[in-house]
Order: structure tokens, then sequence, then C-alpha cells
């Protein structure tokens, strides 16, 4: 296997220096490494001359099943690796923008596994996980992807609240349509730069604070600014003690999806895995 590897870094490379250079080894070295496997398999990999190599037919097939024979081979070995291993190093999870999402979940993990520390990156974006390096993302209805794993989450939905100062100063809109009436802080998409839409209602509102933070949005509903349209999960304690109060029975409004989603390769690491595990049997415990 270790001749094998040589030979594809040759053949990648265009040449042994080069292919040396990548391995940190001599080009003659390299140059009996091939000669060897050349030897073993009874076939010529390599059309030498002064000035370039080039692969023969041969050497082209072996070039293709060798990459998939040494992925298995470093799957393989990575897999018994971890068998032993406890859940250990930095686990990269990028979060929509939504105060509350998985945050008890997160803290009983952490808990759970100290020896994991938590990267959570939290943006609008849909990141590239596999291009940019992180372990899991959990989005806000995620779509299909051939190169992602998925696990469906409890979702949240969006409540229209105002604080009780703000309703004694103004009163509570009673319909939908009287919400036209009223001061209401909105939320921008940095992405599309689109206002998001409220439940219940069709047509514009008015605008008397436009931002692109849920936290923004929280204070000033606190603050009696206005009536704001927030996640449920981003206020739980505020309905609880009643600094905020939902208004026109928006709690019943359209259940937003979320998905955790992960690469479909077979090698995860141990810390990946002790995540997705622990995950699995929060939502299980959710449906029970």
């Amino acid at each position: 296997m270790s001749d094998l590897a040589v030979f594809i870094a040759v053949a990648e490379q265009g040449s042994f220096v080069g292919a040396g250079r990548s391995l940190g080894v001599s080009a003659s070295a390299v140059g009996k490494r091939v000669s060897r496997l050349e030897a073993e398999l009874g076939a010529r990999l390599l059309q030498r001359s002064t000035r370039a190599l080039a692969l023969t037919a041969e050497g082209e097939t072996v070039l293709s099943r060798g990459r998939r024979m040494l992925e298995e081979a470093v799957a393989m070995r990575a897999d018994l690796e971890r068998a032993g291993c406890l859940p250990e190093g930095v686990l990269r999870l990028s979060l929509p923008p939504v105060g509350g999402v998985m945050m008890a979940e997160l803290a009983a993990f952490q808990l759970r596994y100290p020896e994991v520390a938590l990267e959570l990156d939290y943006s609008e974006r849909n990141v590239d996980i596999i291009e940019e390096g992180f372990d899991a993302a959990i989005r806000v209805g995620a779509g299909d992807d051939s190169k992602l794993r998925s696990l469906v989450l409890p979702g949240f939905r969006r409540l229209i609240v105002a604080a009780p100062d703000y309703l004694a100063r103004h009163g509570s809109p009673k319909t939908p349509e009287r919400l036209a009436d009223h001061r209401l802080i909105h939320y921008r998409s940095p992405n599309s730069g689109k206002l998001e839409a409220w439940p219940l209602v069709d047509a514009e509102l008015p605008r008397a604070l436009v931002c692109n933070s849920v936290h923004a949005r929280l204070e000033f509903a606190l603050q009696g600014q206005g009536i704001a349209c927030l996640p449920d999960i981003s206020i739980r304690r505020e309905l609880d003690d009643g600094s905020l109060l939902p208004l026109l029975s928006s709690e019943n409004g359209e259940l937003i999806a979320l998905r955790l989603l992960w690469p479909s390769s077979r090698g995860l690491s141990a810390r990946l895995k002790a995540f997705l595990d622990f995950m699995h049997g929060q939502v299980s415990s959710d449906c029970g």
C-alpha cells in the first residue's frame, strides 16, 4: 500500500522530483518504490523519458483503483484508531442566527463530554460544511444534499409579541389587519435583503424599525418600542415571566423546520459520532 501511495503521488505531481518533495523523500527513492511496484504487479505503469512521465493504460487502471483502495485503507485505519478513543478536540458547528436554537441540548452535550470544545458559528448563510471545515450544521428548512445526511430536530414558531407597557400605551390589535396601526419591528435578511414576512398577514406592514438581529428586536420590544415577530425559542423566558405577551393567537402559526446536517462520508471523528448519538437520543426523548 505504501508503494501504491508513492505511485499515486508521482501520477498526481507529474514527476519523481515533485512526488519526492510532497512525500519528503528523494526522487531516487521514489523511483525505486515505483519500480518495485511495477515488478510486483508485472506491468509497466509509467512511460519514462528525459522530459516527462506518462501513464500507461495499466498505470491509468492502477491509479483509478488504487485511489479507492487507499481511501478505504485510510478510513479503516481511522475507524480502528477511533474505536478506543474518547471524544475530544474541537467540534465546529454552523447554526442559524436564531437565539435559543438547541442551546439546552448543546449545554447538556458539553456536560457529558467536557473534553469536546464547541466552536459555534452563527450565520444565516448556508455554509459548505465539507469545504469550510465544519463538522455539522443546524439549518432552518434545509433542503436535500446528496453529500450530507440529516436529522430532523424540533422546530419553532414565530410569535407576534409586545411588552405590556407598549400595549398599555397603544392598545392591543384585535385582528391582523389592525397591525397596520402600530409600530412594528421588522427583520431584514442580510443574505437576501428582504424583509421577513409575518404570520397571519399578507399585506405590507408599516416599519418603525428594521434590523437583522434577533437580540436587537427582542431588546426594542422589551423596552416597549413596538410589536415584534420573534422565534418562540428565543423568548421563552420573556413569555414565562410576562415581560412579553403573545398577540393574535400567533402561537398557532406555521412550524418552521430545523435539521442537523453532517457529511455522509463514513469516517466520522469520535467527537462527531458522540454528538450525533447524543442528538439522536435528544430527538427520540422529545418525540417520546
